[in-house]
């Protein structure tokens, strides 16, 4: 079964990407050398590996990145982080906020 990785890296300037592959290594070492052009990354490197995800189907990565994309930074974090309290008190809707 193909896996496919939802990854959130750390860029020079702080700023944070969210991509997703099927070849984590592969994908970080082409932000790395700036092998992508017009990439986000490309004039903010190096960049930092923070968080990966596993998924089995590309669909449901593809969905998964493009919720994180829509998080502010302080959400990012707290996935980053592991701190599923601050996520949920993060949350829309939250009845903890």
């Amino acid at each position: 079964m193909k896996s496919y990785f939802v990854y959130i890296l750390q860029c020079c300037d702080n700023s944070y990407y969210v991509g997703v592959t099927n070849d984590v290594e592969k994908r970080l070492y082409e932000h790395q050398e700036g092998l992508i052009e017009g990439c986000y990354t490309s004039d903010r490197r190096p960049v930092t590996l923070m968080h990966v995800e596993e998924y089995g189907d590309i669909i449901d990565a593809i969905s998964r990145e493009k919720q994180i994309k829509g998080w502010s930074r302080a959400k990012k974090r707290a996935l980053i982080d592991e701190d599923y309290v601050m996520l949920v008190k993060l949350s829309k809707g939250s009845p903890l906020k």
